[in-house]
């Protein structure tokens, strides 16, 4: 009896491309079920709070708040490397101390960071697809752009301050962003969930291998919102082979954050991410 396992993730393309290679039959599943749900990050992070999917996409940001109930996988991360998301605002807009700002959610990792910085911005939370629309319509000040949005948008808007920069300010120079990645319920017996990330880790792995070819096959489609020099321009900065596996850079980047977090009360206790990954060693002892 193959075993049913409910994967989470957003319809943004570095998701994606990330996971439809195992979608694809393009990876020996064994006898795991891959069924996949798409719903935006912070819906995901909302889910994962109330431990809805076996397996899903979170924000960096929240999971010190989900690190009793999920294990961070090593798989499927995006960081941001001198880039990320945007805090964009009309051209002929001046910006006070309390301005109005559209955020993807509460739980995002951008939001963390924005509000660490702007102690006095008012958030309003909406949709990511719809903060480019609030902004050039004056319904906001300016608002916080992520996932392709930040490639191409409105005229008459610019940036106002990168994420990259305010990670830089609060963090120091030469670590990446970290954004977003995966989580897996630590209800799952060790060995399955040991099991499940090889099989993701695969899934990245041959998503890049075979990257021209998946590419063409989201776009022929209609999976992905963006195509042909964007896409390749989006899947280069958020899902490339620094995505396949937590690297000791990544790892680092991580704990800073958390220790950002924890400094300015965002949770009780400190935390060093190494200590809430799936156990490498029990199966190096089961294959021995």
């Amino acid at each position: 009896m193959p075993n049913p396992i409910e994967l989470a993730h957003s319809p943004d393309a570095d998701d994606i491309f990330m996971y439809f290679a195992i979608k694809f039959g393009w990876v020996d599943t064994k006898d795991y079920e891959f069924t996949n749900v798409g719903l935006d990050i912070e819906t995901l992070n909302v889910e994962a709070l109330k431990g809805t999917y076996d397996v899903s996409a979170i924000s960096f940001g929240m999971y010190p708040l989900i690190k009793d109930e999920y294990a961070l996988l090593r798989t499927a991360v995006s960081f941001g490397e001198g880039y990320g998301p945007k805090l964009i605002r009309r051209k002929d807009k001046k910006l006070k101390r309390n301005f109005k700002v559209a955020l993807s959610g509460k739980y995002t990792t951008n939001a963390m960071l924005f509000r660490l910085y702007y102690p006095e911005a008012r958030p309003v939370y909406m949709d990511f697809l719809e903060i480019e629309k609030a902004v050039v319509s004056g319904k906001v000040d300016a608002g916080v752009l992520i996932h392709e949005s930040i490639l191409d948008f409105d005229e008459s808007l610019e940036v106002e301050k990168e994420v990259w920069d305010i990670w830089v300010e609060l963090a120091g120079e030469g670590l990446p962003l970290p954004l977003g990645g995966m989580a897996i319920r630590r209800s799952l017996p060790l060995n399955r969930a040991i099991d499940i990330e090889n099989i993701l880790i695969d899934g990245v792995k041959v998503a890049n291998d075979k990257k021209e070819e998946l590419c063409k096959k989201l776009e022929d489609e209609n999976l992905v919102r963006i195509s042909d020099e964007m896409l390749t321009k989006y899947l280069d900065m958020y899902a490339s082979d620094e995505s396949v596996e937590l690297s000791n850079l990544q790892l680092k980047a991580l704990n800073k954050l958390y220790q950002i977090g924890f400094e300015h009360g965002m949770w009780d206790c400190p935390m060093t991410t190494e200590d809430y990954l799936i156990p490498k060693e029990y199966e190096a002892l089961r294959n021995s």
